[in-house]
């Protein structure tokens, strides 16, 4: 697996723990996210462990991601937040700082949340 995308995994495990649990919802989104970016087994469990310890916007490796990079995982984030059928008001609030600590512009933010939230809203009716 490419170190950005592990960089981004690493970020998303933040915005899991945002609202102080680590769900189950999450965990299995962020095994397709696994799946998806090519983990290797050893990989896949080395993000499985440091996902058991909460994490923060500091622990976010942002020498590890390009600005291409930091909208993708803004994008993922927003999509994380949505996984349990509703966004809670401190996801949001993490996702504000999230945009900031990632320095995104307010218009690529509002943008990239707007698309994501819409693409979430969707894939819930789905599922319904």
């Amino acid at each position: 697996m490419h170190e950005q995308n592990a960089a981004i995994l690493k970020g998303l495990v933040a915005v899991a723990w945002a609202d102080g649990e680590f769900a189950d919802a999450e965990a299995q989104a962020l095994d397709g996210l696994l799946a998806a970016f090519g983990a290797t087994e050893t990989e896949a469990n080395d993000l499985r462990t440091y996902a058991k310890t909460p994490r923060k916007i500091d622990d976010i490796p942002l020498k590890d991601l390009s600005a291409d990079d930091r909208r993708i995982l803004f994008s993922h984030a927003v999509l994380l937040t949505w996984v349990d059928g509703s966004q809670h008001e401190k996801e949001r609030e993490f996702l504000d700082e999230l945009a900031k600590h990632l320095r995104l512009s307010d218009e690529e933010k509002r943008s990239i949340d707007a698309a994501s939230t819409e693409r979430a809203k969707k894939y819930l009716q789905l599922l319904d």
